[in-house]
């Protein structure tokens, strides 16, 4: 067709497919490109070790697309699956914090600290709507919901340390030291709290679900409504510059700000002085039978979290944030059969293990965490049937959005989590005219959750005008 394209978007994870759905419902003309055989980004599925035998290549545990905003909007309605608990941290022997979606079993597992803990959980949880439109919604600079915020926000702020004060027992404190881990910064760093938080008022109002099958679902149907639409999506398809792309109004980039100078030299030089977080080491597996963990709440969730105590989380993410191996890692685990019974092919039980380490590391991360994991299922290894390690080098390989293996998109620090890599009323907007970045390098970060995708489409469509073009 001769007349250019309203809109050109590069890249088709879920916050740029979330990006072109959004679009394509306003009536623009979208053009998607893909460098990879598959849309999806970190948000795939793949069969990689054994036939049949399904691992997410990325993200595996979502419940920030159950709480979604832009996907409610497109009508994005997945087949979540759920395990008898949400997650599980284990402290050796039988012992292990097992939390529930029920906040009432979790308070009652949790003993002591049960009334505090769900003081500070529950008003949380049960708005968790509204919690989601202030953490996910846009960067306006005024509180759309100015209550939740002012209990929120100030406990946001603080270290998950201080905030785990407030808890008496070891359990209660590892707990919140393994959800701030997420953050991918020590969990003495400032807004680590909430991290936790958030991860908790989730898991409490629509659980840590799986989605059955795989995440590739997701982008899937993100594709779908693209697509539906009358957008297209050209995979196995590579931008190197933006000169490369047709004529277009509008062009959203899924790539973060090292991406960006890549792509366009012109390119404001703060894109350039963006700043990376650790990477992560990962492992799949494909295992006999089932872990034997010798804690019965690590058998029951999906997610687990090793790493034992608060103290030793806090010294292995100093150690990686300082650049050094750790040795004794925080590992993060999915097994995605305790939910989903559709992963289990011929007894064959796929599992995936995570540790960090320092950005652009080449180092195998294999030995440690099968170390970490011998402390909680001793004998394990017996099970393994075949592995895939990749570095955080390698991984970026794999997409160019890890850079040096961070999968987050950047160093979560509070000024870059804040104010993303342009600081102004719009962080999607960049110095060049029409040029908007919709990655997980923007507000609200990363997650699946396409909220990126959908407020930098928001600003595009303002640029648009009236009808979408």
């Amino acid at each position: 067709m001769s007349r250019p394209w309203d809109a050109v978007v590069v890249g088709a994870g879920p916050n740029g497919l979330t990006a072109a759905a959004r679009l394509v419902r306003a009536g623009a003309r979208v053009l998607v490109f893909e460098r990879a055989s598959t849309v999806g980004g970190s948000t795939r599925t793949q069969s990689l070790l054994e036939p049949g035998v399904l691992h997410d290549v990325g993200a595996a545990v979502v419940p920030f697309a159950a709480i979604s905003p832009a996907f409610a909007a497109l009508g994005i309605d997945l087949p979540f699956r759920h395990g008898p608990l949400a997650l599980a941290h284990p402290l050796g022997g039988d012992r292990a914090v097992g939390v529930a979606r029920s906040l009432d079993e979790t308070v009652a597992a949790l003993g002591t600290d049960g009334a505090r803990y769900r003081r500070l959980i529950a008003p949380f949880a049960e708005h968790i709507g509204a919690l989601a439109d202030a953490t996910l919604g846009p960067v306006t600079g005024q509180a759309r919901h100015p209550l939740l915020a002012a209990r929120f926000g100030p406990l946001a702020l603080l270290p998950v340390t201080v905030l785990a004060r407030g808890f008496r027992t070891v359990e209660a404190r590892a707990l919140l030291a393994g959800l701030a881990a997420h953050a991918t910064v020590p969990p003495d760093r400032p807004l680590t709290s909430g991290v936790a938080l958030t991860l908790l008022a989730a898991l409490h109002a629509v659980g840590w679900p799986v989605v059955e099958g795989g995440t590739q679902m997701v982008t899937d149907r993100l594709a779908s409504v693209v697509q539906a639409g009358g957008g297209e999506i050209v995979l196995d398809h590579e931008i190197r510059s933006l000169a490369d792309l047709p004529p277009s109004t509008v062009t959203l980039l899924d790539v973060t700000p090292r991406q960006l100078v890549r792509l366009a030299p012109d390119a404001a030089s703060r894109f350039a002085r963006w700043r990376y977080g650790p990477g992560a080491g990962k492992v799949d597996y494909v295992l006999s039978a089932p872990v034997p963990w010798t804690a019965d709440a690590a058998r029951r969730a999906p997610t687990l979290h090793l790493g034992g105590t608060l103290d030793e989380i806090v010294r292995s993410e100093r150690a990686v944030a300082a650049g050094r191996d750790s040795g004794e890692p925080f590992v993060i685990v999915v097994q995605p059969h305790v939910a989903d019974l559709t992963r289990m092919v011929g007894g064959r039980v796929p599992l995936w293990a995570y540790c960090h380490v320092p950005n652009g590391s080449d180092l195998d991360p294999s030995a440690a965490i099968e170390a970490t994991i011998d402390r909680y299922a001793p004998g394990w290894r017996d099970l393994v049937v075949a592995r895939r390690v990749l570095t955080a080098a390698a991984s970026e390989a794999t997409n160019p959005n890890l850079v040096g293996g961070d999968l987050a998109g950047g160093l979560m620090s509070p000024v870059q989590v804040l104010l993303g890599p342009r600081p102004g009323r719009s962080p999607y907007t960049t110095n060049l005219p029409g040029v908007y970045l919709c990655s997980s390098s923007t507000p609200p970060g990363p997650g699946v959750h396409g909220m990126a995708g959908w407020h930098a489409a928001g600003r595009a469509l303002r640029h648009l005008g009236p009808n979408g073009r």
